[in-house]
């Protein structure tokens, strides 16, 4: 079991396929970022990993990318990549080190928030978000639905079949490495429902929510992953939300 910290869990983190996210996950949050933004804007990837979205990212938004995350490990191995991404910074005690309120353009987070326990940490996750954000800016949220058990999908499985879980449960994850074996990791159930509230009182307006289809991902992913599998499972009943949400104005 897996919880992605120290060196150890860094590099397992690499090693992971995630080939469900890159055609239900990351190629959405890539679309409603690129509704929002402009050539050499500045887009933060909160909790950053070792830096592979951060890079895509980068590359297919003309993005001005800051990769944040709280394990100095997952920074690391961001910075070896040789990623097209400006710059790394640490999280420490919930607070980006070195970004000033405002500071960027528009915040993408994938599956950070399923690490968390409990509600004050996401809120606390999403207020800093908040912080980093102008005025009206995006903010769009990649999740994974602890509903969607029970399902074999491409590269994940979720829980225990028939189990019901409420928000923070802990809940076990199973993902396919690059090798072909699986690993399980240690997480915490966030209802799809639950967020646009915590959202809010974060400071966000504007709040929706969006299930990616299959047939949805045959314009937006890369075709060749596309075609790579049948894709039953995802078809059947998509597991990833993208939630989206934008700074609210300051009071008057």
């Amino acid at each position: 079991m897996s919880d992605w910290s120290g060196r150890e869990g860094a590099q397992a983190f690499a090693a992971v396929e995630a080939a469900t996210d890159w055609l239900l996950g990351y190629p959405f949050v890539f679309r409603a970022l690129s509704r929002r933004m402009g050539d050499d804007d500045v887009l933060v990837d909160y909790g950053c990993g070792p830096g592979r979205v951060a890079d895509a990212a980068a590359r297919r938004l003309g993005a001005r990318v800051l990769g944040v995350d709280t394990s100095p490990e997952m920074l690391a191995l961001a910075r070896a990549s040789g990623a097209a991404v400006a710059e790394y910074h640490l999280v420490e005690d919930g607070r980006v080190t070195d970004l000033a309120d405002g500071s960027a353009d528009a915040v993408m987070c994938n599956h950070v928030i399923a690490s968390l326990p409990t509600r004050e940490a996401v809120l606390g996750v999403f207020t800093e978000i908040r912080r980093l954000l102008r005025p009206g800016a995006p903010f769009v949220l990649l999740t994974t639905d602890p509903a969607c058990v029970g399902m074999d999908y491409a590269s994940l499985r979720i829980g225990a079949p028939g189990e019901e879980y409420a928000p923070g449960d802990p809940l076990t994850v199973r993902l396919r490495r690059t090798d072909g074996t699986w690993q399980d990791v240690h997480n915490h159930a966030w209802p799809v429902e639950v967020l646009p509230a915590l959202l809010e009182r974060a400071g966000f307006v504007d709040v929706d929510q969006h299930r990616p289809t299959v047939d949805e991902a045959l314009s937006v992913a890369a075709p060749d992953l596309v075609r790579s599998r049948a894709w039953t499972a995802e078809r059947a009943k998509p597991p990833l939300m993208i939630t989206t949400a934008l700074a609210a104005m300051p009071m008057p």
